[in-house]
């Protein structure tokens, strides 16, 4: 750690009297006086300032002032009285560190400092209030930052209704019971393909029956960050295999994917129903994975359900053909050609 004036300098694209800004506001950041400000200030000039995340990163107490804010939340998690105010806060804080989680030269010691276990806790919180829906999205965008998805859905939630002054920023057993077994592998927001320091990180962790839960009874928007974490984890070959390695973890993805098939029939959303097929054709990569979902796929995947949603949408279209083909290969027919039950 050093101090802000050995902190690497600022693109020359901005002025100095910004880069001062900059500097004075990454202070300010240790003061509870001075705080609030420069959270919402910093928050705003992010995506301005390309060499942000290391400045804060490497500046002398911002980081744990950062975490303050995130734990000075914890009590107002349960009972569940999280104002729209703690939640605005708290989010800048969040998109702060969202902005260290997604840049090369910060994510590798994120990670090391095991920061993403700090808002687990937001993640488990069942609410459905506006304040506690803001904590969990900006939450799973630290760990879901690379998702364009992400993006959408915070220019949405701007558009709804806050209340007057709130401002918003965009910002189990099953799991472990193989953990001591499991080798981590070396390697390094966060999930990307090309990342397995970041999946073998996630998969030590309870970030997998956290999304699904939120993909079970969360917002539209929660649940499409969700699942999109979900498939990027399963789309890294690490990933697959530790979902399919037991059947209650492959089940209990499975009976998640089949809920939300159901739910989408009734209120369709083309965005999240894309990340739902893309999951179930990843899964059927798998040789065992693949020979449960002959029995367990959901009819509405099979018939013309969602032929409406998916009439201009030839990607989603062409996995769920995809997949179907999978499922069809290397089944055991009768002669007439219907599928005979497994033995």
């Amino acid at each position: 750690m050093h101090s802000l004036a050995t902190a690497a300098p600022v693109p020359t694209a901005l002025a100095q009297v910004d880069r001062e800004k900059i500097y004075q506001w990454i202070n300010e950041l240790s003061s509870p006086e001075t705080r609030e400000n420069a959270l919402l200030e910093l928050s705003k000039k992010r995506e301005s300032v390309p060499d942000l995340a290391p400045m804060l990163w490497h500046s002398f107490g911002t980081i744990a002032a950062l975490l303050q804010e995130i734990v000075n939340i914890y009590p107002s998690i349960n009972p569940p009285t999280l104002t729209a105010h703690q939640s605005n806060r708290v989010c800048n804080a969040l998109a702060l560190l969202q902005c260290v989680a997604s840049h090369p030269e910060t994510r590798s010691a994120f990670l090391a400092a095991h920061i993403p276990l700090f808002l687990y806790p937001f993640l488990h919180t069942v609410s459905k209030t506006r304040p506690f829906e803001y904590l969990r999205l900006t939450s799973l965008g630290v760990i879901g930052r690379e998702a364009k998805i992400l993006t959408e859905a915070q220019r949405k939630l701007k558009m709804l209704c806050l209340p007057p002054g709130a401002e918003l920023q965009p910002g189990l057993g099953r799991w472990r019971q193989y953990h001591h077994k499991r080798p981590l592998m070396s390697g390094g927001a966060l999930v990307k393909t090309d990342e397995q320091e970041v999946i073998n990180f996630l998969l030590t962790t309870e970030i997998i029956p956290l999304c699904l839960r939120i993909m079970e009874s969360g917002s539209e928007l929660s649940k499409t960050v969700a699942t999109f974490i979900l498939q990027k984890i399963l789309l890294d070959d690490t990933g697959l295999a530790y979902i399919c390695q037991t059947y209650e973890r492959f089940s209990h993805v499975a009976m998640i994917l089949g809920k939300m098939v159901l739910q989408l029939s009734k209120e369709p959303s083309a965005r999240l129903l894309k990340h739902v097929v893309r999951c179930y054709l990843r899964l059927s990569d798998n040789p065992r994975a693949r020979e449960a979902l002959r029995q367990c796929l959901p009819d509405q995947l099979k018939d013309t359900t969602f032929a409406q949603v998916l009439k201009d949408d030839t990607t989603t279209k062409r996995w769920l053909a995809q997949l179907v083909k999978n499922l069809q290969e290397g089944q055991v027919t009768d002669p007439r050609g219907i599928p005979l039950p497994p033995q």
